[in-house]
């Protein structure tokens, strides 16, 4: 059975379950990793830590890997700007 727990995602709390990972939690949320050089809204593209587009800040630490990184209970998550 999967545990369910919150984390904040840019200010928004989001219930999430055991082994989700951030970048799931911000498609979850609504909300991109980052904006493009032109300003449009970037998220995952590959899923396995090689195209860097799901960098986001977690607990205060800039330029994780979203899709590498497990959600746990409480941790805050940012968009890079």
């Amino acid at each position: 059975m999967s545990s369910q727990f919150t984390v904040t995602v840019n200010g928004a709390p989001i219930v999430v379950r055991s082994a989700t990972t951030v970048a799931v939690a911000m498609a979850m949320a609504g909300q991109a990793c980052r904006p493009s050089v032109s300003g449009e809204p970037r998220g995952p593209l590959c899923g396995m830590g090689i195209c860097f587009e799901c960098r986001v800040s977690v607990n205060k630490k800039p330029h994780r890997l979203g899709c590498q990184i497990l959600c746990e209970p409480g941790m805050d998550v940012k968009t890079d700007e």
